[in-house]
């Protein structure tokens, strides 16, 4: 049966094998600008997965540009680097690109060695809060042919394309945005020309590769910006590019400093594809979209409407480089899915590490020495089915030692589907049924409903006991704590509990926060309901809005510091702070809770106390490891290991990593 990902296209005279088409990523990578093993490593690995084409970046064209975790092209000094990684890229089966950048305002003095950065206009982004320097004529010409001497570089180096980044809030998109561009010279004012810069950036390296390279622009869709681009305004520029200047149009979505998420989990799968197909219908190149596409059916869906020409699968090939390969092969239920948490990828880049995973603890470490099978293998009894079970089960398996997992309830996952049960958060557990598909291809035994202690060890005689029992909440000492109305967060999320009208909610942390909307949803429209009622014009869209947002619950969250969501991951929780307040919870910080009454709780903020009225009380005051065994094997000297929760609560990234790292060191 035809399948639409595995039919060829060409862009200029460039044929590509299929659909898939890996967009740059920031890597975080590069030392000094230079290409590094790491990186060469980590594409390569890509490229034997099997998409059509990988485009690598982004790279630098001046010393402005970038900083030097980004790949350099504004040297020639680069150019034995970019071919190294050419090469890899092309050896194993990809035709590979590099994507061009100038970050412009976005960029960080303090990457500049005090420098300041540039932009069309002095005006600060929210985003790095430094004002920039307005760029003259003089700067704007020199800029342009550094875009083009950068080009010339990535084909000498023996890259199949080039691609430049003309979106997302960087240098080219500040000219076209009438939000960053306050120019009255030929560079500002009319949208003619605010799209000055871009085009002739376009002409110029056009002119450097030739008419028959294949050339890229990622543009954006939508920048998401009040005050910003409008959807007409970039499907003019979009055309204006396809007239003769580039030979495809990768779509993008939103400025860094949009207030839309654009990669976290809420956001639905392939929900962007319309601005793909608006750009479609303007232009006659091939169109690639973008973002949230992690599994070939929404692919597959997306070429089939014709809502684009190729798909773009960036952190769903981080999460598993051979999904094409998996795909075509007819294996698309043994892929390891992106569940777009950004614990790995994007929050690594803002502590300034490079790229890594949740779903996949290989990312970023793919030239290490390969698991080497044991030289005396072990029986390994593991103790929890979660992610940090279930990773270090798969791990030790593979080096040749047998495992048998023991999970106490009746089904894998552990808090994985926790995490899953709030709105927007259902991929988590789409992770958990992965493993539980990786145990299964493995024939690695589980015995469910199967408490260990003891006794079952000394029956079992294992080598190794690998401790993965997660962790329990925390039941605070507040006086009223056992009254009847007063409920576990995790009994919640679970739906084991009912909740009244008034739900106050202890605790301000990541479940707390998780479980104030997982609440406050309750009694809002569905998306499906939303449809309906908007295609059949039956309500109008602000009382839509208002009725897809107001539920039929009354949420307090109480919170002991001056911040609700401390310890959730920063890519997260910004869209989780917004909701708070769409979703209409009343947050109440620096308040403690003195005792839970009957009738709701009093609790003290800032030296006065206040009574808060609840039908039902909640706690989510956090959770403790729970490693109760640990005693029993110190007792039988069992060599053992405890990991994930057990040993010390983090998040799931730090679960499946001790998982992987455990496995290996049986």
């Amino acid at each position: 049966m035809r399948d639409p990902i595995f039919e060829p296209i060409t862009i200029n005279k460039l044929k590509i094998k299929n659909r898939i088409y890996l967009p740059a990523m920031h890597l975080g990578m590069a030392r000094d600008f230079e290409v590094t093993d790491q990186i060469v490593h980590f594409y390569a690995q890509r490229a034997k997965g099997g998409p059509g084409m990988i485009c690598a970046g982004y790279a630098t064209i001046d010393e402005l540009s970038g900083n030097t975790q980004n790949i350099g092209a504004h040297d020639d000094t680069f150019i034995p680097g970019l071919h190294r990684l050419a090469t890899a890229i092309k050896d194993n089966g990809s035709l590979g690109a590099i994507q061009l950048n100038h970050a412009g305002r976005y960029n960080f003095s303090f990457f500049l060695d005090g420098k300041q950065p540039v932009a069309p206009s002095p005006l600060a982004s929210r985003m790095t809060k430094e004002t920039p320097k307005e760029m003259t004529i003089d700067n704007i010409k020199t800029t342009i042919q550094s875009f083009a001497q950068a080009a010339l570089r990535v084909k000498k180096a023996g890259f199949d394309a080039v691609e430049v980044l003309s979106g997302t809030g960087y240098l080219i998109s500040e000219f076209l945005s009438p939000l960053t561009n306050h120019r009255t010279d030929p560079y500002g004012g009319s949208l003619e020309n605010r799209m000055r810069f871009g085009l002739e950036i376009a002409q110029a390296v056009r002119d450097a590769v030739g008419k028959d390279y294949p050339f890229i622009v990622r543009m954006n869709g939508n920048d998401f910006m009040p005050g910003g681009n409008s959807m007409l305004e970039l499907r003019e520029y979009a055309k204006a590019l396809s007239d003769s200047l580039v030979d495809a149009l990768c779509v993008n979505v939103g400025w860094h400093e949009a207030r839309v998420p654009q990669i976290v989990t809420s956001v639905p799968r392939g929900v962007f594809s319309y601005l793909a197909r608006g750009i479609k219908e303007t232009v006659t190149v091939p169109v690639i979209a973008s973002h949230r596409i992690n599994d070939p059916e929404t692919a597959r869906q997306m070429l089939d409407d014709d809502m684009c020409d190729m798909v773009a699968m960036g952190r769903s090939l981080i999460a598993d480089p051979m999904l094409p390969e998996k795909t075509r092969l007819g294996k698309e239920n043994e892929i390891i899915h992106c569940i777009a948490c950004a614990q790995g990828c994007f929050d690594n880049l803002f502590k300034l590490k490079h790229v890594e995973c949740l779903c996949n603890p290989l990312a970023g470490y793919e030239g290490l020495v390969p698991v080497e099978k044991a030289k005396s293998p072990k029986n390994v009894m593991i103790v929890g089915a979660g992610a940090a079970g279930m990773t270090a089960a798969l791990t030790a398996h593979s080096r040749g030692h047998h495992v048998v997992i023991y999970e106490s309830s009746d089904r894998v996952g552990g808090q994985l589907h926790l995490a899953a049960a709030p709105p927007g958060r259902k991929e988590f557990g789409q992770f958990a049924r992965d493993l539980e598909i990786q145990i299964t291809l493995q024939k690695i035994p589980i015995v469910f409903e199967t408490p260990v202690d003891e006794a079952l060890i000394q029956q079992k005689k294992p080598d190794t006991v690998i401790l993965a029992t997660g962790a329990a909440p925390i039941v605070p000492p507040i006086p009223g704590i056992d009254l009847p109305h007063v409920v576990e967060s995790w009994d919640v999320l679970q739906d084991k509990v009912r909740t009244g009208k008034r739900v106050a909610i202890i605790g301000g942390g990541a479940v707390g926060v998780e479980t104030a909307l997982f609440l406050a949803e309750k009694g809002t429209l569905s998306a499906e309901a939303v449809k309906f009622l908007l295609v059949n014009r039956a309500q109008d869209p602000e009382t839509l809005f208002e009725m897809a947002t107001r539920g039929t619950k009354q949420v307090t969250l109480i919170e002991m510091l001056d911040k609700v969501g401390k310890d959730i991951g920063k890519s997260t929780k910004w869209g989780m702070m917004q909701d708070l307040g769409r979703y209409h919870v009343n947050t109440m910080t620096n308040s403690k809770v003195i005792k839970i009454t009957p009738t709701g709780l009093t609790i003290e903020q800032e030296g006065k106390g206040h009574e808060i009225a609840a039908d039902t009380v909640v706690v989510a005051a956090g959770s403790a490891s729970n490693a109760r065994l640990e005693p029993a094997l110190k007792k039988m000297g069992m060599d053992y290991h405890v990991i994930g929760d057990a040993k010390q609560v983090a998040m799931a990234f730090d679960a499946v990593h001790q998982g992987y790292q455990t496995g290996l060191e049986i």
